[in-house]
């Protein structure tokens, strides 16, 4: 296989599994083909290599930045703006946590909470305030994992998740 074929290959599978997410497929195409770049790309260039509308990859590359996952850059003697993705592939996964646990977890953690103060002490109110604090707890434990995954350094957590697996 050519590297252009693979290249191209690994962006369509990129935008592909990214849907199984729950992120735009287009979205997950340009930040792919950004990742892979040796170079900052343009609007233009972006355009033309993902066969996309200006408008589409505007909108997709401001939800990049907006997920501090992409950020422009100055290239001197250019007008135009440049973009470029973090190549760090573990600071990637943090940040792509730190967004998703915020738009997520957080929001299901206020809502659980708020819920739980119905007031009845009926046989219903307490079944429903038990799946409540049921799915609080799990929801709670997730959110630790993810702050973990967050703030450990790649080596602790591999190391730990390997010893998980063993058990």
């Amino acid at each position: 296989m050519e590297l252009e074929e693979a290249k191209n290959k690994y962006i369509q599978t990129w935008g592909s599994l990214a849907t199984s997410w729950g992120i735009n497929k287009t979205m997950a195409q340009v930040h792919a083909l950004l990742l892979i770049s040796t170079k900052p790309l343009s609007a233009e260039e972006i355009m033309d290599t993902l066969q996309i509308s200006r408008g589409n990859v505007n909108m997709n590359v401001r939800a990049l930045i907006d997920w501090g996952i992409v950020t422009k850059e100055f290239v001197v003697g250019e007008r135009k703006e440049f973009f470029v993705a973090d190549k760090d592939i573990w600071e990637l996964f943090k940040q792509i946590t730190k967004e998703r646990k915020k738009r997520e977890i957080e929001p299901v953690l206020k809502v659980l909470e708020d819920l739980q103060k119905v007031d009845d002490a009926t046989e219903d109110g307490m079944q429903f305030k038990k799946v409540l604090s049921d799915l609080s707890s799990v929801t709670t434990k997730v959110n630790g994992m993810l702050e973990t995954a967050i703030k450990a350094d790649e080596h602790w957590l591999l190391s730990n998740f390997t010893k998980m697996i063993k058990k």
